[in-house]
């Protein structure tokens, strides 16, 4: 039998996504009411391998936390920690590591290298996040929405700044999720070109950013220069003037819209830090701590396991 990954929104369907979010809802209330069955530790003598080429603070804090509520083990694995910093083939590690582990979480850079790697498993790989996407971060990020406003189905969303990984998970996101989306990104900054076309039936691209905000139902940012683009962040704050999601910007969104960012959130840039801390549009610490349980929703499902 195939092995079941993660490395994209596309790998599960729409039915199965929108279950997963549900089982997180329900595994929040359980923490929350002091419900969980605590004797049933569904994770136990599970371990759970993380390869983090990128630093994180919410990825690892989350997986980790999420394993030990389970009743599981999680490994941390830095480049400095595994032979894959030295120069070992990515499928030799592969090989190896999924003989040894039951769960591999890699947070990389190259989407090809997780694609690689996951080629190479024996193990379910989960994405927590590469250049090209961040898919559990948008199990999150529905869940969040969900929680607030009802079913995303024929809402619209509107992605404001860069055409990044987050945006690129949105696009997967409309189709999964069936919402319409609409991307506002300066000059060059678009998601891929071959993506946009494939979703085109989803996507408006607008050339302004009060464009795409104008009724839209949930509005979502994030840092103009990710990691690894440090050097280019003068460049970038010169050209996404104009992109900052704020209060005025709000205002042209439906009067129920939500406000996201995926954090670290940068206040004075893409978004103000009075909107940042808005209770009445901003939903990001819910975000935040959703991480956690729509990745304990994941890796349950992943190894077909019932909490």
């Amino acid at each position: 039998m195939s092995v079941q990954h993660f490395l994209t929104l596309s790998d599960l369907s729409g039915d199965t996504l929108k279950s997963l979010i549900a089982d997180a809802i329900r595994l929040k209330k359980a923490l929350k009411n002091n419900t969980s069955n605590a004797a049933a530790r569904p994770m136990q003598g599970k371990v759970l391998g993380m390869i983090f080429e990128k630093a994180s603070t919410r990825t690892r804090v989350s997986f980790e936390a999420g394993m030990a509520q389970l009743g599981g083990d999680a490994i941390f694995l830095s480049p400095n920690d595994t032979q894959l910093g030295r120069g070992e083939p990515i499928e030799d590690t592969a090989r190896v590591l999924s003989r040894m582990v039951d769960l591999i979480m890699v947070r990389t850079f190259a989407h090809e290298r997780i694609e690689t790697f996951a080629q190479h498993s024996s193990v379910p790989v989960i994405n927590a996040l590469t250049e090209d996407y961040h898919p559990c971060q948008l199990l999150a990020d529905i869940q969040t929405y969900v929680e607030h406003r009802g079913d995303i189905a024929g809402k619209t969303v509107a992605w404001v700044g860069d055409g990044n990984n987050m945006c690129q998970s949105y696009i997967k996101a409309a189709a999964q999720f069936d919402f319409k989306l609409r991307i506002a990104c300066p000059e060059g900054y678009q998601p891929n070109t071959e993506l946009l076309s494939s979703h085109a039936d989803r996507i408006v691209i607008c050339n302004q950013a009060q464009q795409a905000v104008d009724g839209a139902h949930l509005v979502v940012t994030d840092t103009w220069a990710s990691m690894g683009q440090e050097e280019e962040k003068k460049n970038r704050q010169l050209a996404f003037a104009g992109f900052q999601v704020n209060h005025e910007l709000m205002a042209l969104a439906d009067q129920e819209a939500l406000f996201m960012h995926c954090l670290p959130a940068y206040r004075g840039l893409e978004v103000s830090a009075e909107l940042l801390e808005d209770p009445r549009y901003s939903v990001v610490w819910d975000e935040a701590e959703n991480r956690l349980h729509a990745q304990k929703a994941l890796m349950l499902y992943l190894l077909n396991t019932q909490a």
